[in-house]
């Protein structure tokens, strides 16, 4: 008996969702508080660990955050972004781990993607920080 075929990959979500990281990316890089909106759900949250505590930032508070601060394209800082996997674990949901930074501060980014009624959006955001230099 011939085994069936493996599907391939959901080109048509991953596309999706790609497009998601760089307008996330692009926001982040541009300062753009916009972009980081319409990437983000609305009920999304930040989440890092601080000296042994986890800490929770809502994405309001992060947004204001990010208007309130210099962006690194003006500051004419060159782009670290980098996409280093995208996991869809099913047609609503993916996992996307990725690098970027605001030299000297250096960022892995977890974040997790469910496709809602008006598309994917991050819903949440779990990070490290290295700083550099």
């Amino acid at each position: 008996m011939p085994e069936a075929p493996v599907p391939g990959p959901d080109t048509a979500a991953l596309n999706a969702i790609e497009a998601v990281i760089r307008t996330y990316l692009d926001g982040l890089y541009e300062g753009d508080t916009a972009k980081l909106a319409e990437a983000f759900h609305p009920v999304s949250d930040l989440r890092w660990v601080d000296g042994g505590e986890v800490k929770v930032l809502t994405r309001e508070a992060w947004l204001a955050a990010v208007a309130s601060r210099p962006n690194p394209k003006a500051a004419g800082l060159p782009r670290h972004d980098r996409i280093l996997a995208i996991d869809l674990a099913g047609p609503e949901m993916a996992i996307v781990k990725l690098n970027c930074a605001i030299p000297p501060r250096f960022f892995t980014d977890a974040l997790v993607l469910l496709k809602t009624s008006d598309g994917w959006k991050i819903v949440s955001k779990a990070y490290r920080v290295e700083v550099k230099g």
